[in-house]
């Protein structure tokens, strides 16, 4: 026993056996990357934020649509007789030679304007083309001016929930920057002087009085509508003529001065085609013309139109919006029957309608 405890001390004298640590070691191309906050990893490396700034997607798109858009928005003042009837709105450039697009409801009353640019020059202007109803308007500056020219976009692309930015000058503000979605697309409302305006877009960007006329832009720095209502007291209930409605009256306001219609007596809406309804009926488009009312008497009720009913083509044209419609029922379409192909309770359906010139006033 003692020989083995004498063993035991032994073995407790001796040295340890050194152990072999493993050296980590890292390949010769490594980088070592300390954070101090202000770098963000990018393809290829990093990169530093020019003082710690970092902008979100949402806030650069914004940014740079205000930027691309900004200096063509103008202030519009019409010049009233009585000093005490002072309104104001807002407009932009949509074409070289100081042609301003803005609201009908804005040029009202008067035959003369001043105009305030970007860059605070005041300038005058006069009205070459009113068409209330589609409430828009088109002024022409009369000094020789050169302006940003705003771009127009195609309000056909939009989809609900798609970023839209409002510039104008609420409230005599100018310069003023609002954003939100598309809430709806489609949307008809009934003026101030009790008329219909169609293929409105409706947002909850803000709007205010003096934001009438101003743009409605996309990210990508294209106008896709001109602000023209809001429903007061409530919220996030904008509306804005749609850009491909507003092309189409710049172009008969420019010839004439008013435009041309033909109409069939009937308020409509855009609205989707169910994916079941279109294969029943072998229809491709996605979008179609829903009658929401049918005026008695009206070349559609004569035509046997029922309200319900998809409009999805008018002759040669297609008809996936209100847009389309109006194109359809231009000055060429008065007194001519047009063959209508419409679905009415799953079935497609052919109706014969000769348009009548629409009322002015």
């Amino acid at each position: 026993m003692k020989a083995r405890k004498y063993e035991h001390f032994a073995r407790a004298r001796r040295p340890a056996p050194k152990r072999h640590h493993e050296i980590l070691s890292y390949p010769a191309d490594a980088q070592f990357v300390f954070d101090t906050g202000k770098a963000i990893e990018v393809e290829g490396g990093y990169c530093a934020l020019p003082n710690g700034d970092l902008l979100d997607a949402y806030s650069n798109a914004v940014v740079r649509a205000v930027e691309v858009v900004g200096p063509a928005v103008v202030r519009v003042h019409p010049m009233l007789e009585d000093p005490r009837m002072q309104g104001i709105g807002s407009g932009f450039a949509f074409a070289p030679g100081g042609l301003i697009l803005t609201n009908s409801h804005v040029v009202q009353g008067a035959t003369r304007f001043v105009v305030i640019t970007a860059e605070g020059r005041s300038l005058t202007a006069r009205c070459v083309g009113d068409d209330p109803d589609t409430d828009l308007a088109i002024l022409k500056i009369d000094q020789t001016i050169d302006l940003p020219v705003a771009k127009l976009g195609d309000s056909k692309k939009l989809r609900r929930g798609q970023l839209v930015i409002a510039i104008g000058a609420p409230l005599g503000f100018e310069a003023t920057v609002t954003t939100g979605v598309v809430s709806a697309l489609g949307r008809s409302l009934r003026g101030e002087r009790g008329r219909l305006i169609e293929d409105l877009i409706q947002t909850d960007a803000a709007l205010n009085p003096g934001n009438s006329g101003g743009p409605l832009v996309n990210s990508a720095g294209e106008v896709v509508g001109i602000a023209t209502a809001v429903i007061a007291g409530y919220q996030g209930l904008c509306f804005a003529v749609a850009v491909n409605t507003a092309t189409y009256v710049i172009a008969e306001l420019m010839a004439h001065g008013f435009v041309r219609r033909g109409s069939i007596g009937l308020i409509a809406q855009q609205a989707p085609i169910p994916a079941g309804l279109a294969r029943a009926t072998g229809v491709t488009q996605p979008y179609a013309v829903f009658v929401a009312h049918v005026d008695t008497g009206g070349p559609a009720a004569k035509a046997g139109v029922k309200e319900g009913d998809l409009l999805i083509c008018a002759g040669d044209h297609v008809l996936t919006g209100l847009d389309d419609l109006l194109r359809a029922l231009d000055h060429h379409s008065i007194g001519k029957a047009i063959l209508f192909t419409l679905i009415r309770e799953g079935r497609l359906m052919t109706v014969s309608i000769t348009p009548r010139i629409r009322r002015r006033g």
